[in-house]
């Protein structure tokens, strides 16, 4: 018992709770009495085709549990996706084709691999297809399992009701889907962020509507994404992917507020914000930190010299993207239409940028809507702090 409640301390260190209280240690304890290891639960609906900093905030907590020798089932949640999680919603979510799903679950997979230990003895990877393309029949007594009044108790279904928005009766379903997941994996212990209590707790109700032992669940705060208010989302714009390129990933983390890198330290690492020295060396630190875990600590230290290079000695990035621009014959380029084409925004866009001084040729701004396409050809197109392209000019 001993054991089972160092483990337990150490697990659930950083967690925002730990339900039912004890029962962590005690589902532990029984693990040693049994000789086996415990079943530890995540399900990642693959919506979009990356996985977040934010997403490995939990991911790092699963780890832990493989390395004190337990067993992580990782369920990709290819039928849950088809519905769309409504935590935190206050509309429908748009539907998403098999075929995107499928190549975001694939996606998901290979990413959670850069946090998680792929040893099969400590990792179980499951799509809830598997088990959620039941019987009608099967489907009768899962829903006979919860009632509506209960799932009106959710905060974002009780604010759409009462507000009149529309919930539809899939939406309805999805905490029960994600309930039936604990009941088919066998879970011990389910983890989730903070936003996904109810789910969670639910899963224990329906495991005891099949007869099952209930479930542990470790719920994780949520990472505030780059703006250090809203959560780290792909949606809002405010994330970083764990695939992105180092420089990417460590101006991205530069751009965070001071206020967030308690925060960032303290979910990502595990560990305070260095007392020993300013803000601005301890978000530098923190930049390298990220850089060094999904791709090595030179990465980290290039990226460094070349965010130094370009944004502190304001000289362009050695490697850039090159843009090819096709003039017609005997006129001038139209710059707003070479920024859209060459770093991807609207022409509208485009010229904003234009008027505030945001575009530079070879490091002098550019006021003119046309220049003559020899200026361009070799030139370093600069959009922004961090957008550049190498622009050559086609034959006409």
């Amino acid at each position: 018992m001993e054991s089972a409640g160092s483990d337990a301390q150490f697990l659930t260190r950083n967690v925002a709770e730990s339900l039912p209280a004890g029962g962590l240690e005690r589902r532990l304890a029984q693990a040693v009495e049994a000789s086996r290891p415990l079943r530890v639960k995540l399900g990642l609906d693959p919506t979009a085709p990356d996985i977040h900093l934010g997403h490995t905030v939990v991911l790092q907590k699963l780890r832990e549990f493989q390395d004190l020798g337990h067993r992580v089932v990782l369920i990709v949640g290819d039928y849950t996706a088809r519905v769309g999680d409504p935590s935190g919603r206050s509309s429908t979510r748009p539907v998403l084709t098999g075929e995107q799903i499928d190549a975001n679950a694939r996606t998901y997979q290979e990413q959670a691999f850069t946090v998680l230990d792929r040893d099969p003895e400590r990792l179980e990877v499951r799509r809830n297809g598997e088990w959620l393309d039941m019987a009608a029949v099967d489907l009768f007594a899962l829903a006979r399992t919860t009632t509506v009044a209960q799932l009106l108790e959710r905060d974002d279904f009780s604010k759409r009701y009462a507000a009149g928005r529309p919930i539809s009766v899939l939406e309805l379903l999805y905490p029960l889907m994600q309930g039936y997941d604990s009941v088919a994996v066998e879970s011990d212990v389910e983890l989730g962020g903070t936003d996904q209590t109810f789910n969670l707790l639910l899963g224990r109700d329906i495991q005891r509507a099949y007869g099952m032992d209930e479930q542990c669940v470790l719920t994780m705060p949520i990472l505030p994404g780059t703006d250090g208010v809203e959560k780290m989302s792909k949606s809002l714009g405010n994330h970083i992917g764990v695939s992105e390129p180092p420089g990417e990933m460590y101006g991205k983390t530069l751009s965070i507020p001071d206020a967030a890198m308690e925060s960032w330290y303290r979910l990502l690492f595990g560990e305070p914000v260095p007392e020993d020295v300013g803000p601005r060396d301890a978000k530098r630190a923190l930049a390298r930190k990220v850089v060094a875990r999904f791709h090595g600590e030179p990465a980290a230290l290039a990226a460094e010299a070349e965010f130094d290079r370009v944004f502190v000695q304001h000289a362009a990035p050695d490697e850039m993207d090159e843009h090819v621009v096709v003039p017609v014959d005997g006129e001038d380029v139209h710059v707003p239409g070479v920024v859209a084409d060459a770093v991807g925004v609207s022409r509208s866009e485009a010229r904003r940028l234009l008027k505030q001084g945001a575009v530079k040729l070879d490091g002098e701004r550019v006021a003119e809507q046309d220049v003559p396409a020899e200026r361009l050809d070799g030139a370093v197109l600069q959009v922004g702090k961090r957008q550049f392209r190498r622009l050559r000019v086609a034959a006409s």
